[in-house]
């Protein structure tokens, strides 16, 4: 099979899905002729027009407004936000507004809307442009939030994402751009809200999302040489959540770990350990459930640093070999 970068893959996916439906259209800062922040929306303007690829003025607050108001109408926009750090911009929009109107209408108004949201650490853009926010995000009802980990799954998300009749929050790593991977040329859906087992393993459940979850198979190899073999789950999606997948890993291995890129205070990782502790995976727990995040502090610029603020292969390592020994 052929193998693209994870930014060929959304493209690919978001251009085959605009080729079949006129309604799908793209809006962003720099999307045009510049092609976007990372280059991934680069050629679409020639193929499309201006019409479907809208170049937008500098206001997250007034395009996030925008595609909110189109999708109420019928039309299925994608926003792309330069960085996802930029999101808080537009949070009435996308919190008091997309989130909430299909409820307080009743049903009778959708919001189809992909919000493209391009994140995490590990590129130098330092404190305000390398955040990782999906906790906050996924703490409002009524938001799907879809975070890939490689570029067969971010095609298929991507054309789930905007078949959806809700608002989805699609986080992308900057890292993970130019990352290739085995991904089919036809269309593909892979559903939001199911799990995919990256490795298969007896000793511990690790569950990791975004770049972490290439770290955790790294760490897994290394791991393989000291005789502990861990099970890598990627949920893709945080909500919805499948939380079958995870629960029946756990209940195989005894011991689970959470590892995620963002602040550990209070990132999504305290969810999927207390989701654990919650179900009838408890009973089977050999030790507590362990997290792995990131430091409480804003992204360093300097690179040495910026390393030290979010988990490394080595911290992996060290998380396992510590749980084992519990």
């Amino acid at each position: 099979m052929r193998e693209i970068t994870y930014a060929e893959a959304i493209k690919e996916s978001m251009s085959q899905v605009m080729r079949e439906n006129n309604d799908v259209f793209m809006l962003g800062e720099d999307i045009g002729i510049y092609g976007g922040a990372f280059g991934l929306t680069n050629g679409m303007t020639d193929e499309f027009g201006d019409d479907r690829i809208k170049n937008t003025p500098i206001s997250e607050a007034a395009i996030s407004g925008a595609a909110v108001g189109a999708a109420i109408t019928g039309m299925r926009p994608i926003l792309e936000i330069q960085f996802s750090d930029f999101i808080m911009i537009a949070m009435d929009n996308i919190v008091n507004q997309a989130a909430k109107i299909r409820y307080m209408s009743g049903g009778k108004a959708n919001v189809p809307v992909v919000i493209r949201l391009p994140g995490g650490s590990g590129a130098g853009f330092a404190a305000q442009h390398s955040q990782s926010l999906e906790a906050w995000t996924a703490h409002i009802p009524g938001l799907k939030v879809v975070q890939p980990s490689n570029a067969r799954d971010a095609k298929g998300l991507m054309k789930a994402a905007i078949e959806d009749d809700n608002p989805v929050l699609f986080y992308e790593h900057k890292l993970l751009y130019g990352e290739k991977g085995e991904v089919p040329e036809e269309q593909y859906t892979i559903p939001l809200g199911e799990a995919d087992i990256k490795k298969e393993g007896t000793d511990i459940t690790v569950v990791a999302t975004g770049a972490m979850v290439k770290r955790v198979l790294e760490a897994a190899a290394e791991l393989e040489s000291d005789n502990i073999h861990i099970e890598v789950i990627d949920p893709r999606t945080l909500v919805p959540l499948d939380k079958e997948t995870i629960i029946q890993s756990v209940k195989k291995t005894s011991r689970a770990l959470v590892v995620y890129e963002a602040v550990e205070r209070g990132g999504y990782g305290a969810e999927i350990a207390s989701m654990i502790g919650e179900s009838d995976a408890f009973d089977f727990l050999d030790a507590p459930v362990s997290r792995l995040g990131g430091k409480p502090t804003p992204i360093p610029y300097n690179p040495t640093l910026e390393k030290a603020a979010v988990p490394q292969v080595n911290d992996i390592i060290r998380e396992c070999k510590k749980l084992m020994n519990r």
